[in-house]
């Protein structure tokens, strides 16, 4: 971790969880060094991290806090982690989306991130379980008027989790009896034993139904879901077709992933697979 005066918040704040995550714990006084700002600052930074849950205050510093397998935050908790690793996902993975194709997105802050990058992608057909990405492309056309062009957009029905995704039967009856061209996926954790994992075990049966319809499967996820494993896993990693993540996958979590499936595309890398 470098000093730099000049950090945004939100920098700063991913900088200090993944230092807690690596090392088990940190001091504010080590902070303070690192990052090259006062204690006052450190310790808003602190606090903040701990409201969102991710980490917890102890005296003189912070320590990771341990989730159960079934813990899942909900969707303001998660939508203010790694903003900026998600934007850059959804940029990334918007460049995979071709016009007038049919696309699913689950829930998740990253698709959801993802849904702001398509809204003038012409002549979509969006499949979602997911309420807020919905609203997402409701809000656009409630903006801009009736237009051209403007995505159709299938919400499926089902319970609300807390990181408002439908599932359920209802949820599963409706995702089977369709075909998408690429399903865009958020995950809770992602591993090469559990593949692709999640807390809700009705979420994961939901998810398992998009795997199955989809013809192609492209997972957006940050690098903080890496060795992360959920209570039930949902697919493999030799099922999904593409992972798009961010520039702070280590080189070795990197050379392991790609050694299962067919393309990784790390936002604001040279794409090495673009012709595959």
């Amino acid at each position: 971790m470098s000093e730099n005066q000049n950090l945004l918040a939100e920098q700063r704040r991913a900088l200090i969880l993944d230092e807690v995550r690596r090392r088990g714990g940190v001091r504010v006084n080590e902070l303070t060094r690192k990052l090259g700002v006062s204690d006052m600052t450190v310790r808003r930074d602190l606090d903040a991290l701990a409201r969102q849950g991710v980490l917890e205050k102890v005296h003189g510093g912070a320590v990771p806090v341990m989730e159960a397998s079934t813990h899942e935050p909900g969707f303001e908790a998660k939508s203010g982690l790694e903003l900026t690793a998600k934007e850059d996902i959804a940029r990334a993975a918007a460049d995979l989306v071709a016009p007038g194709s049919a696309i699913a997105l689950s829930g998740g802050t990253t698709t959801y991130a993802l849904a702001h990058q398509l809204v003038d992608v012409p002549d979509l057909t969006v499949v979602t379980n997911s309420v807020r990405v919905a609203d997402v492309f409701h809000a656009a056309q409630r903006t801009t008027g009736p237009r051209q062009g403007a995505a159709t957009v299938v919400l499926t029905g089902g319970v609300r989790t807390p990181s408002d995704s439908l599932v359920g039967p209802v949820a599963d009856q409706a995702i089977a009896t369709l075909h998408f061209d690429v399903l865009f996926l958020g995950v809770h954790g992602i591993s090469v034993e559990a593949g692709l994992s999640t807390p809700n075990l009705a979420e994961a049966e939901t998810n398992r139904r998009l795997v199955q319809s989809a013809r192609r499967v492209v997972v957006v996820a940050d690098h903080t879901k890496w060795g992360v494993v959920g209570l039930s896993s949902f697919a493999a990693l030799e099922q999904v077709d593409t992972l798009v993540t961010d520039a702070g996958l280590a080189t070795d979590a990197r050379s392991e992933i790609s050694e299962h499936l067919r393309r990784l595309v790390v936002a604001g890398e040279p794409d090495e697979d673009a012709d595959v």
